[in-house]
């Protein structure tokens, strides 16, 4: 019962006393929301930015945002010039930073050397079982027919027909940069 206890005061101190503190961890996860084609090993993901056509992808508004006639452009699809461009096997550089196109400059000679790059693993082919909670993931609908009925402790439910929360960051992980956050071939996570 003391130890209960403690690890309430604990939680309490830390969601509640400390405002950074509770402000990470509103933030740290959002493997569901992250598009099927950006790269494994990150459990949250602000922007995606892409050297071989110099643009971004912003992850929560789920919109690439890329120069047209002198200004930034938010648009669901593609550049017009680049709709043939694969972006599955394309290089993704992670950039967790609000509004990186504003630093555009500083992005395309930092990573210039990633253009041409095709070796990084996706989301789609990952088989790692944190992934299928993305919607979009091949192994989506035989991961959320196991999981139909659990609580959130993952205990079986009792026919109350409860299903879990998909795709709105309430995945497990490791955190900030998964446990690959900086290998090569898997992206830089860029939170400076």
């Amino acid at each position: 019962m003391k130890t209960k206890l403690l690890f309430a005061v604990i939680f309490f101190v830390a969601c509640f006393g400390n405002k950074d503190a509770s402000a990470q961890l509103r933030i740290n996860i959002n493997i569901g929301s992250q598009p099927v084609w950006g790269p494994v090993g990150y459990d949250y993901v602000q922007n995606y930015y892409i050297p071989d056509i110099d643009a971004y992808y912003y992850v929560d508004r789920h919109q690439y945002v890329y120069m047209d006639r002198g200004r930034w452009i938010f648009s669901a699809s593609l550049p017009p010039q680049y709709r043939n461009y694969d972006i599955y096997h394309g290089y993704k550089v992670v950039v967790n930073e609000p509004q990186p196109w504003m630093h555009n400059d500083r992005y395309r000679a930092q990573y210039a050397n990633y253009r041409g790059r095709h070796d990084q693993q996706i989301i789609r082919e990952s088989h790692d079982e944190r992934y299928f909670a993305n919607p979009q993931h091949p192994q989506h609908g035989a991961w959320q027919s196991r999981h139909q009925g659990r609580d959130d402790q993952g205990n079986q439910g009792h026919g109350n027909g409860r299903k879990e929360r998909l795709g709105e960051g309430h995945q497990q992980g490791e955190g900030r940069g998964g446990e690959r956050g900086h290998d090569e071939g898997h992206g830089h996570d860029d939170h400076r």
